[in-house]
């Protein structure tokens, strides 16, 4: 028999949860059209809607608010759309911070004269400062959608989303948050505090992959122009057949992740314990975006003389799942947008490896993943050290 992989790459995809399984499994069942109005249609209209309302406790905000999308890069693509009004006045700019998915990154629908990038400081935050400086510089009758992150996947860096949140509405604009890595991890109504709409994505918290959600809150902002045309679905804003299997499962995590904060302090002790061993082993690592808040579960750790490729490859080796960054990046030669964006020195950008536990990370895989930095790390520097 094999040895028991470790995965400790929750941040690129969380194991499927055994509720979540259970409930796509008895989702297959139900063959009716959720459109229909006969028993069989019934019937999944009724799981559909038990999901919304679990994600929508979730997420803190009526169940009404949430649409059902195939995962987060879609909800985003949904959200960035300068269809959209606020306070019944059309969107002008988008400003989108630095460090963001991809799927936001490429402005969702609004032409590049209409962006702007604001910018990070060394810790990876997007300072409120930045965001006003940003908003003052617009046009006097601008009105600007503003997408920051609410915490970053590859640093596991917290943003001040309240704050943000303030200072854009004073502006009179709106603001968009992507939330995938906070759902679950953290508490969603503070994490994304004031945000007037917020993605999520079901297999970043342990449902199936292919569900998300696009979360409206509030009225300040009056959806604009569907991404995907077609069928009345989703109250006339996502058309197409519901996933329903993915939707029953993504509900089922939802309503298990809001009983789980207990789960992620005793993970956030055990990633404060990796940390303080790698420190001891190896004092020279850095742990980016290490001195503020961040995730409970994620490290971003670089070794100077680590090539972060060669060492994700001696972990798989060893039994051990990590990244070099991103997920959905990994294929792709270059360096981190992020790291880059936070002015990480090209040696650390280099070598810097995330480390993302899971819920159901124990002691025992902490400490092999601990002796296997010493073993694929550590001589790697040496050896770096000593050219």
């Amino acid at each position: 028999m094999g040895r028991r992989r470790i995965y400790l790459d929750d941040n690129a995809s969380a194991p499927l949860r055994d509720c979540a399984r259970e409930a796509a499994v008895a989702a297959l069942a139900l063959y009716g059209n959720a459109s229909s109005v006969h028993a069989e249609g019934r019937a999944v209209r009724r799981a559909i809607n038990e999901a919304r309302e679990a994600v929508a406790r979730l997420a803190q905000t009526p169940a009404s608010n949430v649409v059902f999308t195939s995962g987060a890069t879609e909800a985003n693509a949904m959200a960035l759309d300068p269809a959209a009004k606020v306070g019944g006045k059309a969107v002008t700019h988008l400003l989108i911070s630095a460090i963001e998915h991809p799927s936001v990154l490429c402005g969702g629908r609004f032409a590049p004269q209409q962006r702007v990038v604001l910018p990070v400081d060394g810790q990876g935050i997007v300072a409120p400062a930045a965001v006003e400086a940003a908003l003052a510089a617009l046009p006097d009758d601008a009105v600007a959608l503003v997408s920051v992150m609410a915490a970053n996947n590859e640093t596991g860096v917290v943003q001040p989303i309240g704050e943000i949140a303030d200072i854009v509405h004073a502006a009179g604009g709106a603001l968009h948050c992507d939330a995938v890595q906070a759902a679950g991890r953290l508490d969603l109504g503070t994490a994304t505090e004031g945000a007037d709409m917020i993605s999520l994505s079901g297999h970043k918290m342990g449902a199936p992959t292919g569900v998300g959600a696009l979360v409206l809150r509030g009225d300040r902002m009056t959806f604009g122009k569907p991404l995907i045309g077609g069928g009345g679905q989703e109250r006339n804003r996502r058309a197409g057949t519901e996933n329903v299997p993915g939707i029953a499962g993504f509900g089922a995590a939802a309503r298990e992740a809001v009983l789980e904060s207990d789960v992620w302090s005793e993970i956030l002790v055990l990633r404060e314990w990796i940390e303080d061993r790698l420190r001891t082993i190896s004092p020279d690592v850095a742990f980016v975006g290490g001195a503020g808040a961040r995730l409970p579960n994620t490290i971003c750790a670089a070794l100077a003389g680590v090539q972060a490729e060669t060492a994700v490859i001696g972990f798989d080796l060893a039994g051990v799942a990590v990244s070099s960054g991103s997920a959905c990046s990994s294929g792709k030669v270059g360096p981190s947008h992020v790291l880059e964006a936070m002015g990480v020195a090209d040696d650390l950008k280099r070598a810097a490896l995330r480390i993302s536990l899971t819920r159901n990370t124990t002691r025992e895989e902490a400490e092999a993943f601990v002796a296997a930095w010493e073993k694929i790390c550590v001589p790697a520097a040496a050896r770096q050290s000593a050219a």
